[in-house]
């Protein structure tokens, strides 16, 4: 019988812990959640569990577009300790060890964020020109891709230009990876949109297993992407999150706060409003009560 102690910690991210067994990996979400890159000192309860849940199904509705590198959400055949066991069940996958691409694939389906932000600034996101007159919260001509870099724990990822992913993955590997991300997110916002819910943008995260290129890490939760309820949605308007974002306009009013560490502790309200817009995304998009 083994312990969480007794495996090899491979790297401890913002949220998610991976471990060693052998040629697989244990990837455990916590319930610590971040924001501008910041993680908080004030955990979500069961956030951990949701964005497995969350990823779990996106990884299974998305596998006839690109492969993922999740084995098994089931842990019965680890000889766990229980105390451990008792927390890594519903928030652990056992996955295959990818070389991760240093490229955050972002897709943007509506204006907002730090989106819009640039649109206002010079009608234009990750070097792709947009056309003029649009306002916050408007749906786009057609998703655009805007990746990012993919930031050191501590440090801010920055957006970048095509261009840029083909400077670090070659132009074949980046053009793989702008179709993928495009496509995953035409599907995704698609599926959503039955259930009620509007996918307004979206992170994706790639890697290489076997010279094959994988989706890997976390796949459409409340922490990657935005959600909107759908019937709450008119264009020019930013309907309620069902996302981080409820975390980030809260601490926008901390204005002693310079998003350096530490961060601010969250009060309970902002706590229980994080967990119940991620536990309603996490209930219209899988269809099934979260318990």
């Amino acid at each position: 019988m083994v312990t969480l102690d007794d495996l090899e910690l491979v790297t401890r991210g913002k949220v998610r812990d991976l471990y060693r067994l052998d040629s697989r990996l244990l990837m455990v979400a916590s319930d610590r959640i971040s924001a501008f890159d910041v993680v908080m000192p004030t955990a979500i309860p069961d956030k951990g569990r949701i964005l497995t849940r969350l990823s779990r199904f996106w990884f299974d509705h998305l596998r006839p577009v690109v492969a993922n590198h999740v084995i098994s959400t089931n842990l019965s055949g680890l000889d766990l300790a229980e105390s451990d066991r008792a927390w890594l069940e519903g928030r652990s996958m056992i996955v295959r060890e990818a070389r991760v691409l240093p490229v955050e694939c972002v897709v943007r389906g509506y204006l907002a964020g730090s989106g819009w932000k640039d649109y206002q600034a010079n009608g234009a996101i990750a070097g792709l020109q947009l056309p003029k007159g649009l306002r916050q919260g408007d749906r786009l001509p057609e998703p655009v891709f805007t990746p990012s870099t993919k930031a050191p724990l501590g440090m801010h990822d920055e957006t970048i230009a095509f261009a840029g992913v083909v400077d670090r993955l070659g132009r074949e590997r980046a053009g793989r990876l702008r179709s993928l991300a495009l496509e995953l997110y035409e599907e995704a916002h698609a599926e959503a949109g039955r259930r009620g819910i509007i996918v307004a943008d979206t992170k994706f995260e790639f890697g290489i297993i076997d010279d094959d290129i994988v989706l890997v890490d976390e796949c459409l939760t409340s922490d990657s992407s935005r959600f909107w309820p759908a019937d709450t949605w008119q264009p020019g308007t930013l309907p309620v999150s069902l996302d981080k974002q409820i975390l980030r306009a809260w601490l926008e009013t901390r204005t002693s706060w310079a998003r350096t560490p530490p961060a601010p502790d969250l009060p309970q309200e902002i706590v229980e409003r994080i967990r119940h817009g991620y536990v309603e995304a996490c209930e219209r998009l899988t269809g099934q009560p979260f318990t």
